[in-house]
């Protein structure tokens, strides 16, 4: 699921400033800070906290994924 991270509860979670900055988005795998405020990264919820990944780090995992499933499944 890809969602824009308004309200992230992670440890990939966007962290305010104390000078009210916008939100810094970090990426729960390798740890790269988004550019902007608001990326449009994928957002998986693992028990109950949301975790945001990067379009490199999404990519790999997806294609890991996909490689273990049967070829009816994509």
């Amino acid at each position: 699921m890809t969602s824009l991270p308004e309200d992230s509860d992670s440890t990939g979670s966007p962290s305010r400033s104390d000078a009210g900055e916008a939100p810094k988005i970090v990426c729960a795998r390798c740890g790269t800070a988004a550019d902007g405020p608001r990326p449009m990264w994928t957002c998986s919820v693992e028990d109950g906290t949301r975790h945001y990944f990067c379009d490199d780090c999404a990519r790999v995992n997806l294609s890991a994924i996909e490689g273990r499933l049967d070829s009816a499944w994509w």
